[in-house]
């Protein structure tokens, strides 16, 4: 029988994902063996995830051990996967995806981000989801937040913010669905590349067989079309969790259609665009799209961000 050995952090969500993914490798017939650790974005939380270095932050621990081997492959959440991957990896598979909208969490259910005579405190620790918030809701405050879900929702009974704003995926995945008090429109509040789904990492020496058995078990194909094409985007724009860039894939039939695009830190400025095409041209759909962002205004966008986290 095949033993896949699996890697992966420690935090609860990330061990949902890890034993959602050891249990269909089960299923489908293998033993697996998981190894978890604590990755440079668990320990550090008293500091922004742009001030640290987003680049691998919360995976190239777990990518050590794919190096040396020991671990066959690692369980991520998509969109903590950097847009280019360091040389000797690869993403083989990427599984159904959860609805990927944004949520506010919070134990007072009259919130409504529409009194702006309110005042209201929002943690998070997203560059987007500030930039977002700073644009369509510019009287809300927002509050850096990080740690694991049930961290922040401590942080959040303790007073330092009335809500938190989460992705729907993992407050579903934790059960804490029923403290969400209202759920954001990806129209106007596009998701991050591949939130909502879980991506399998490998070293690209993980033995044909072994990829294959991955693979064939785990992997949606339209769930995989539709990240090839935000990846291709967010690789055109260089991005991590540093940027609020933001791109979300959806296909009707045989036509993948992506949204996406990049605010400026202040939220003073949003640019969104909308290509589509086939699904077999998933990647240059994603490149059209970061190419046109570029050129109308996401150059100077970047630069200022670059500037202001330097």
């Amino acid at each position: 029988m095949t033993t896949i050995s699996i890697g992966s952090r420690k935090s609860k969500l990330a061990m949902w994902q890890t034993d959602t993914v050891a249990a269909m490798l089960a299923d489908d017939g293998m033993e697996t063996k998981i190894s978890s650790m604590e990755t440079k974005g668990d320990k550090i939380l008293d500091v922004s995830i742009a001030k640290i270095g987003s680049k691998g932050v919360f995976t190239v621990e777990l990518e050590d051990q794919l190096s040396s081997g020991m671990t066959d492959i690692a369980v991520h959440s998509a969109k903590d996967m950097q847009s280019i991957l360091p040389d000797g990896f690869e993403l083989i598979a990427f599984t159904d995806r959860e609805k990927p909208n944004d949520i506010l969490l919070s134990r007072d259910v009259s919130i409504d981000l529409r009194d702006t005579s309110r005042p209201l405190r929002i943690g998070t620790s997203s560059v987007r989801r500030v930039a977002l918030l700073k644009h369509f809701y510019p009287h809300v405050e927002t509050v850096e937040m990080r740690g694991n879900l049930q961290t922040r929702i401590s942080k959040m009974d303790a007073g330092d913010c009335d809500a938190l704003m989460l992705a729907y995926a993992g407050v579903k995945r934790m059960e804490y669905d029923d403290m969400i008090v209202k759920v954001f429109s990806e129209e106007e509040f596009i998701p991050p590349v591949g939130q909502g789904c879980i991506a399998i990492e490998s070293a690209t020496n993980l033995s044909a067989d072994k990829r294959e058995k991955v693979r064939s078990c785990l992997n949606n194909a339209d769930s995989e079309v539709c990240l090839l094409a935000e990846r291709a985007f967010l690789r055109v724009m260089e991005g991590g969790c540093s940027i609020p860039a933001f791109g979300l894939a959806i296909l009707e039939g045989d036509e993948l259609i992506l949204r996406g695009g990049l605010a400026s830190l202040d939220g003073s400025i949003v640019l969104v665009k909308t290509e589509k095409g086939s699904r077999t041209e998933a990647e240059d759909i994603g490149k059209r799209l970061g190419t046109y962002i570029l050129g109308n205004g996401g150059k100077e966008i970047l630069a200022d961000i670059k500037r202001a986290q330097a």
